[in-house]
């Protein structure tokens, strides 16, 4: 419908009223069809684009309020008018009831239906007007959310980095574990979503470290208990600083509970088995890989086969062992070099 212009079908069994209707809504510069009987009118409808539906209630088989019901249900953007004789109005008035714009009665006034036409084709114009205003608003909010969410979490991911990269024994941490975390997701068989959730925690996971003392996360020997605690509070900083911009409490549980043990003894919670988030269990084995094959200030960085054998013998008890199998299967070549030593948990 362009302006004033529409489409308009008109239905009725009486030739002589759809031509007169036709010749009168053409002369306002309207596209006019025609049918005679209900089963025409829902194949114009299926074969054009119409705009609105002039239906006379009383046809041969299939009545107009039959039809009308049809039209509500599979075009509820074509206004529809309802022609009936004035002994009719009763039914006319439930029509509108069930989605009729307006209904006109016999012997017609071609200028009254003109002008009835009018209004319905302005009321649906305004309402295809005031839907699409809302549905771009909609977007255009969502789409303006989703930039801020991605610039404080880019900026969040950022200053983890920065972080890692005043410290020569973490350089690359967050992003190892990322990519590992990943890989073990896949091949669990997660969906497309939570392994991008998955990647977005480990890429967060050590965020709350930037609450810890500098000193302790560099120190070249055993921490002091006190020392230890302050270094565990990392998991529950990082959740505080995530929570005012992750709106997914998915991947907050994961930052938390990423150093949860599966036999219940890990912090900070205590947490353990199925009570423990699938996506802070699988953070869990990327996370030890990656700390056991690294250079730390207080140890030598071990070697993946070392650190394979690790992670098969603390399964059921640090990890899930489901979580683990999967981890060793991804790094298949590790596996093989374990399994050959005699690794078997």
């Amino acid at each position: 419908m362009i302006g004033k212009q529409a489409t308009i079908l008109i239905v009725d069994d009486e030739e002589v009223i759809r031509k007169l209707l036709e010749r009168k809504l053409s002369s306002l510069g309207h596209h006019c069809h025609q049918a005679g009987r209900a089963d025409q009118a829902l194949e114009q409808l299926r074969q054009h684009a119409i705009d609105l539906v002039l239906l006379d209630i009383t046809m041969p088989g299939k009545s107009g309020v039959q039809v009308l019901r049809e039209i509500r249900a599979s075009y509820p953007d074509t206004a529809v008018i309802m022609a009936t004789a004035i002994s009719d109005a009763s039914i006319a008035i439930q029509c509108m009831k069930q989605g009729a714009y307006d209904y006109v009665t016999k012997p017609f006034s071609l200028d009254e239906v003109a002008l009835s036409v009018d209004r319905a084709l302005e009321k649906t114009r305004l309402e295809l007007e005031n839907r699409e205003y809302r549905q771009h608003l909609e977007q255009k909010v969502a789409e303006q959310a989703r930039k801020i969410r991605a610039a404080f979490l880019n900026a969040i991911t950022a200053l983890a980095h920065a972080l890692e990269a005043k410290d020569e024994y973490t350089s690359g941490h967050s992003q190892r574990v990322a990519e590992a975390s990943v890989a073990i997701a896949k091949e669990l068989g997660l969906p497309q979503e939570g392994i991008e959730k998955i990647r977005l925690a480990g890429l967060v996971h050590d965020i709350g470290k930037i609450g810890v003392r500098e000193s302790l996360l560099n120190k070249a020997a055993m921490l002091a208990d006190e020392e230890s605690l302050h270094v565990r509070c990392h998991c529950e900083i990082g959740e505080h600083i995530l929570d005012p911009v992750v709106d997914d409490k998915e991947i907050l549980l994961m930052v938390r509970h990423h150093h949860e043990r599966y036999d219940g003894h890990g912090y900070p919670d205590g947490l353990c088995g199925e009570q423990i988030p699938l996506g802070a269990r699988i953070l869990a084995i990327a996370d030890a890989y990656d700390a056991m094959t690294s250079e730390r200030p207080y140890r030598a960085a071990l070697g993946t086969e070392v650190a394979c054998l690790e992670t098969e013998r603390c399964k059921g008890a640090q990890f899930d062992p489901r979580v683990a199998d999967a981890f060793l299967r991804s790094r298949r070549f590790e596996v093989s070099t374990c399994r050959s030593q005699g690794g078997d948990g």
